[in-house]
């Protein structure tokens, strides 16, 4: 959902790009889709708003300071434990996307003193949470210790879910016989019907408008 859709800092909500492209064509410029607030004029305006919403104790934002955080963005330096200390917190308050983040860095030690199994329970805390990226590397886990078969029942989970790389890879692992026919075309039917279910009109006219 994450590509047809915009988080928008006033509220920490996710909207999709085609309710915003309606929501432009009735007027609604400079303000949000969701809670009509006006959007922020620069990045220090928008950093206010997170941080406003950070003092609330809103998890998503606590979640998004700590991206800005990781990269150096809105003008906040490249801090890497703080950000991390946020996703921990955000986690901690029920933030999928920091899960999966937190999965991320301690598994491949990026950033941090790495161990694995800390990234694992991370990627299984949002992955039972239904996040599909989570889910996707649980299944990268258990292919790189050899273990095809639960790495394939991991990948058609979120290949049903619309994931085009988890697909990719149980194709791959049929044609090398880590995977049955069955299991493919399962995957492959799953796939399809979840993008199918996905498809929408207004998002498709985002598209070609750029939102």
């Amino acid at each position: 959902m994450d590509k047809h859709a915009k988080m928008n800092a006033c509220c920490m909500k996710l909207v999709c790009k085609g309710c915003s492209l309606a929501a432009r064509r009735r007027g609604m410029y400079d303000r949000c889709p969701f809670c009509r607030a006006l959007r922020p004029a620069n990045k220090a305006s928008e950093l206010a708003m997170i941080q406003k919403r950070v003092s609330k104790g809103d998890a998503e934002a606590i979640n998004n300071l700590a991206g800005q955080y990781w990269f150096g963005y809105l003008g906040l330096p490249k801090d890497v434990p703080r950000a991390v200390e946020l996703w921990t917190e955000a986690a901690e308050l029920g933030s999928v996307d920091a899960h999966y983040m937190l999965g991320v860095t301690y598994y491949k030690g990026d950033g941090v003193q790495q161990d694995k199994p800390r990234g694992v329970r991370n990627f299984q805390d949002a992955a039972m949470k239904g996040d599909v990226s989570s889910r996707h590397s649980l299944g990268v886990v258990e292919f790189d210790n050899g273990n095809y078969e639960l790495a394939v029942q991991h990948w058609m989970i979120s290949a049903n879910m619309g994931l085009e790389n988890s697909l990719h890879n149980i194709k791959e692992m049929f044609m090398r016989a880590q995977a049955t026919k069955a299991q493919y075309a399962e995957a492959l039917m799953g796939y399809g019907d979840a993008v199918e279910d996905m498809k929408s009109h207004q998002r498709e006219e985002a598209k070609k408008f750029g939102v």
